[in-house]
This record gives C-alpha cells, structure tokens and sequence, in this order.
C-alpha cells in the first residue's frame, strides 16, 4: 500500500483579482456588469451612511488622530467596504471592492446633480481616499505605477545640495531625511503643504517627502472626480427618463439614513404654558400636518437634508433648517441672545460657512444641553427633541432623586432629635418645592 503526502488546498483565486488588486482606487472606469435594483439601493445607502460618518468625525475628532481613525476603521469594517490590504486576500474581500466600486458610481450619478451636493460629495470621499492611501503603508508606490502615476524621486547628490533646506522647512532630522525619498513636484501640486510652509520651495517646484505624498494624489483624485462628476452631470437627461432608476437617485440625494419619524410615538410632552399667545395662527397648520384638518393625511415630518436641499423660507414663511437659511449675521445675534458663548459661536459659523448645516445643529446641542460630545448623529428635527428630552428629563429624575434623599435625611435627624419644633419642617419644604419649580422652570425653556 502507497501513501502519498497530501498536498494543500490552494484557495481558489477570484476573476476579480485583476479587477481590484488594491482596496483603493480612482474609479477610471464605471462598472459594466448587470446589478439588481435591491443591491443598487443597498449598495448605495450604505456607502452613504459611510460618507455622512466621515463628515461626523470630521467635527468630533482630529482627522488623522489615533482615535478618528480607530472610530473610522470600525464604521468601514461595520458597513463592510474595503480599507486596508490584508496579507491573506480573502474571495469576498474581492466581493467587498466590488461593493465600493458600484456604489461610488451610483452616488457618483446622485451627488452630480447640483454644487452643493457635488461639493459635499468630493470632500467625504477625499477623507476615504486618504485614510485608504495611508492604510497600504509599504503599497503606495506600487499602487501609484499600477495608476500610472510614478512621481521621480530626487538623486542623492541633489538632496545632499538641498538637505540643510529641507530639514529647516520641514523641521525634519537628518536621519529621516536620509531614510525618505523626496519628489520634486510644481510647486501649484502642493499648496496646502506650501500654505503652511511645510515643504521647501526652489524655483518653481516643492520637494515633497515621502510620508506627505498623499497631498499629491489628493490632488489628483478631487481634479479627477471633479471633472468626472461634471460630465455625469451631463447625462442626467438620459438617466432621469428612466423611471426605474430617477427616483432612486432622487431619494439618495434628499436621503435620510436614520430612525423612520412617520412611524414615532409621542416621545415628549409639551404643556399649554409652552405655546405662546400666537396660537391662532399656527393651530391649524398643526392640526392639519396631523391629519386633523383638510385631507386629513398624517404627513411623514421632513429630515435634516430635505428641509435643508429643499425650497428656502421666503418672506412669511416659518420653515426652514436655521443654520442653512439664516443669514450669517443674524444668526450670529440669536446665538447671543440664547446666551451661547463666543467660542462656541465661532465655533457654529465655521461649521456653517463650510455648509456643515448639520454638524452646526449638532454643536449648538451639544452647548446648550452642556454635554461635551452627543454621542450620535443629528439628522432629524424629531430625533432633536427626543434627544433633548431624553437629557433633561434625565437631569430632572436625578434632581428629585437628590431632593428625596435630602428629605428621607432631614426628617430622620428630625425624629431623633427630640424637643425641636414640628414646624421647622415647613420653611423646609417650601425651600425644596421651590427649588424644584424653579428647576422644572428652567428646563421647560425652548430651545431653537
């Protein structure tokens, strides 16, 4: 009898391989390959859950920081898009890059429809790429010439000419100096590294080292996707005669990612004493918005991006997201007079001058409810108040509690100590009860 070695079982390599050698790409080529209108939609929601946590962490963290990256590295593994190269490529890695080409391209198709939204849409995915493009580490120039984008590194005796100059600009040791490659690139390839005067500059061109070469192809994917989303900007006529595919695309670019409010119980109550005298104007436009009047349609409430992409408030008019439909300096004066201080104002018109409507609404919560950090995602005006009530009702519950100790203490130490007056206890209690009016008081204030 005959015993042979067994020989291992080499994994079967996918035909998509040599479609996606990197978790990264710049989406040269739409993909050709029939797809189901439910992994279109699918596709294409998920990538954009991505995207609008991206912009999230862009506030809540340093971008680049230990911490962003570890947030940003749990949501790509999350929602299961493709991010780093691992030494043993798995057959549904391949499917994973498949997934983030075909939903590129179909934000790609929804996001190209306007400025704002094209705008948005490059800068979320630049933050993709870079994170991406730093993750190959020891790959980025293997994925440069697989894109035929070689850049030439400078001789040894030019950087010996130039090394005193490129260790005062960049504040770099020698030792690394020796240790990295440097490319000398027109200066225009890199002014956010000439802006903060970070790179040495000499005659026209910036020697740029190699751990900030990802400024350059920064550059070079936003001019690609820029111009690629332009000339798809130019077949949306084709597109939207397709009844099939419109109103996806529309729905995306309005889209709404988190809780379904048409379907919300009442989470909150809000007392007579909180309406104020011009009830006779508003009644019933309420009334009619619950289906209580008219056609009686209980309408589904709007979120964050419809009212903000939606028809501006015109004179007469009360609806509208505050952060997108104010003017700068006027919401700059209802800041102050909620009492916010200067730097968080700062803080809220940046947000809003960088279109972030959202983030702002965002930190003005986080202000006013005195908390450092939300913890979620604002991106619907139900989830505000729910938030909010979640909050202070919590601060309420904690008051009392803290009263009803005080009084359990009080009247303890009353009984054991014999021969003081019963009624000691009622200047007591009238001190509490008012505490907790004024307390109740201040937390039925709205809020904008």
């Amino acid at each position: 009898m005959e015993f042979s070695r067994a020989r291992p079982r080499r994994q079967r390599c996918s035909p998509l391989a040599e479609v996606y050698p990197f978790p990264i790409q710049f989406y040269e080529q739409p993909p050709t390959e029939n797809v189901s209108l439910q992994d279109f939609e699918n596709f294409a929601v998920e990538r954009l859950k991505l995207l609008k946590c991206i912009e999230t962490l862009g506030v809540s963290y340093v971008r680049a920081s230990e911490s962003y990256n570890k947030k940003l590295e749990a949501e790509f593994r999350k929602l299961r898009f493709p991010y780093r190269v691992s030494s043993e490529e798995k057959l549904d890695e391949y499917e994973i890059r498949r997934k983030d080409h075909i939903s590129h391209f179909i934000l790609r198709l929804a996001y190209c429809q306007s400025e704002d939204l094209r705008r948005w849409f490059i800068q979320q995915e630049l933050e993709v790429f870079r994170f991406r493009f730093n993750e190959l580490h020891n790959k980025q120039l293997e994925f440069l010439k697989h894109n035929k984008l070689e850049y030439q590194a400078i001789e040894t005796k030019e950087k010996e000419d130039v090394k005193m100059k490129l260790a005062a600009s960049g504040g770099h040791s020698s030792v690394k100096i020796d240790e990295w490659l440097f490319y000398k690139v027109p200066f225009t390839d890199a002014l956010e590294l000439v802006r903060v005067r970070k790179v040495f500059v000499k005659n026209g061109f910036a020697y740029i080292p190699h751990p900030e070469i990802v400024i350059i192809v920064l550059n070079e994917f936003r001019q690609r996707l820029s111009k690629s989303l332009a000339i798809a900007s130019r077949s949306l006529p084709v597109v939207q005669s397709d009844e099939r595919l419109q109103p996806l695309l529309n729905h995306l670019s309005h889209a709404y990612v988190g809780q379904n409010y048409s379907i919300q119980k009442n989470v909150g109550k809000i007392s007579l004493e909180q309406i104020d005298s011009f009830d006779k104007l508003y009644a019933y436009n309420i009334r009619h918005s619950f289906g209580k009047e008219g056609k009686r349609t209980d309408y589904t409430p709007f979120s964050c991006m419809k009212i903000i992409l939606s028809n501006p408030p015109s004179q007469g008019d009360y609806h509208g997201c505050p952060f997108r439909h104010s003017d700068l300096e006027l919401l700059k004066q209802k800041l102050q007079t909620y009492k916010i201080p200067p730097a968080g104002i700062a803080q809220i018109l940046d947000l809003v001058k960088g279109m972030h409507y959202q983030l702002a609404c965002q930190k003005y919560f986080e202000l006013t409810h005195n908390i450092d950090e939300v913890g979620f995602s604002l991106t619907h005006p139900n989830q505000y108040f729910n938030e909010s009530q979640k909050l202070l009702n919590s601060s309420r519950d904690i008051k009392r509690e803290s009263s009803q100790q005080d009084n359990s203490q009080w009247n303890q130490g009353s009984q054991a100590t014999r021969g003081v007056s019963t009624s000691a206890s009622k200047p007591m209690s009238q001190v509490l009860s008012s505490d907790m009016d004024g307390l109740e008081e201040l937390l039925s204030e709205g809020y904008m």
